[in-house]
């Protein structure tokens, strides 16, 4: 052969993979340009999937930040506590928010032998509560009056933020002192530090304002903000709550143990002292209850974790109707471009590349809407956030999951259609109109 003899001018291959049919890169492209030939089309073809996806991540982290924010709240209110109350008073909350109503079993002697118990008990405040006007002067507001003793400062997290907390001499001597919440502090003196060393009146009863408690925020149970606390000895004094029999029955007991691991052994502890003052020696009848704080928290997370999961399973039917759609526009796409597939048949494209285009097709519209999904989602949960008083956690796993999902439902609803291109006859195809 002479090498210097021209070889025929041939026309451009395509380029193709060693495993033959078209090259990957090749069928991406074709796939795209095929999506960006109806802009409008493809855009809301995708909006289901985008909508699916903002859904689940949005209500997602909105389900979280509400955990969280419960969590925090109820931890602001003590920790390593238990709370001793009434059989009937236990099912007003959890972590120790007790409603108030139906008859009283623990007494302030029960309270008194709790606190003999040792020193895994370091801290313990028996409560009685009523609500009242508070006045000063021609403002009144309405708050939540709580006698207790001065350990409740440290059980229940309430150390003053201006002033201190009453003392057992304050206790012991039943003076006329008080530690209010925040708002109470706002409503009738306008602000927290105005409020020291102010006289106010609880039921008629004057009161001088010793410590006012920081801002603790909307527990979404019973807000500090509306407390009025004042020593227990004032408070069976002056507002009356012994009964007959001079027996003072208490709305409830927070005890403080010194550490965590502790609570379940100081838990029995005091469920067996309780049986026998109250002389119950059947569980089933007992008069009391011993709630763990980290039980009720965790029943809490369980509850809003449960439901967090129902709200985003009914946003991820949304994703299997955009997932419908994409293969009703997939289907239509193959009736319109029949004619396109028979001429790329005619012209040596394989079954399998067919295949892929339209398969291609597909994942490309599921994928780009679930990363416009994720956007907007992320937009979505901020904007809402704020609206409802909840500050969302976006973690890593709803994005991953939502966006594997949309991936999963655009392969899975767009092999179909793509099957259906891959099949056409060639010599039918290009007869179509």
């Amino acid at each position: 052969m002479n090498p210097a003899r021209e070889l025929p001018q041939t026309a451009p291959v395509q380029p193709r993979s060693r495993l033959g049919g078209l090259n990957p890169l090749r069928t991406v492209s074709i796939a795209w340009r095929a999506i960006l030939a109806n802009p409008l089309r493809s855009a809301l073809t995708t909006l289901g999937i985008i909508i699916g996806v903002a859904s689940v991540i949005a209500l997602t982290a909105i389900g979280t930040g509400s955990t969280a924010n419960i969590t925090k709240s109820l931890q602001s209110l003590g920790t390593n506590l238990l709370t001793v109350s009434s059989e009937t008073n236990t099912r007003g909350g959890p972590g120790g928010l007790v409603r108030q109503g139906g008859p009283q079993n623990i007494t302030l002697k029960d309270a008194e032998a709790i606190r003999a118990l040792g020193t895994e008990v370091v801290g313990i405040a028996p409560t009685l509560q009523r609500n009242a006007q508070v006045k000063y002067e021609a403002n009144n507001t309405s708050a939540a009056i709580v006698g207790t003793w001065p350990d409740y400062a440290s059980v229940r997290n309430a150390q003053p933020e201006f002033g201190s907390f009453f003392t057992e001499a304050d206790n012991a001597g039943r003076k006329r002192v008080a530690v209010i919440g925040y708002q109470v502090a706002q409503d009738l003196f306008g602000s927290s530090q105005a409020a020291l060393g102010q006289r106010m009146r609880i039921a008629g009863v004057s009161f001088t304002v010793v410590g006012v408690l920081p801002d603790k925020g909307n527990s979404g149970f019973a807000t500090p903000n509306y407390n009025v606390l004042i020593p227990l000895s004032t408070y069976i004094q002056r507002l009356g709550r012994a009964d007959s029999s001079g027996v003072v029955k208490v709305s409830a007991v927070f005890v403080q143990a010194a550490d965590k691991s502790q609570l379940d052994d100081l838990k029995n502890r005091i469920t067996d002292l309780l049986a026998t003052r109250h002389k119950k020696t059947d569980p089933n009848d007992y008069d009391f209850s011993v709630q763990n704080q980290a039980d009720a928290l965790a029943s809490v997370n369980q509850v809003t974790q449960t439901l967090t999961l129902f709200l985003g399973g009914i946003a991820a039917i949304s994703l299997l109707v955009g997932g419908i759609g994409i293969m009703n526009i997939m289907l239509v796409s193959v009736t319109e471009r029949t004619k396109e597939i028979g001429i790329r048949k005619a012209l040596g494209a394989k079954p399998r590349d067919i295949l892929m285009q339209f398969l291609v097709e597909a994942f490309v519209l599921s994928v780009g809407g679930g990363i416009l999904g994720i956007l907007a989602g992320f937009g979505l949960a901020y904007l809402a956030g704020p609206a409802l008083k909840i500050t969302p956690v976006i973690t890593g796993g709803p994005i991953l999951l939502a966006f594997v999902f949309a991936a999963a439902v655009g392969i899975f609803f767009g092999l179909y259609p793509a099957l259906r291109a891959s099949r056409l006859d060639p010599v039918e195809s290009l007869r179509y109109e």
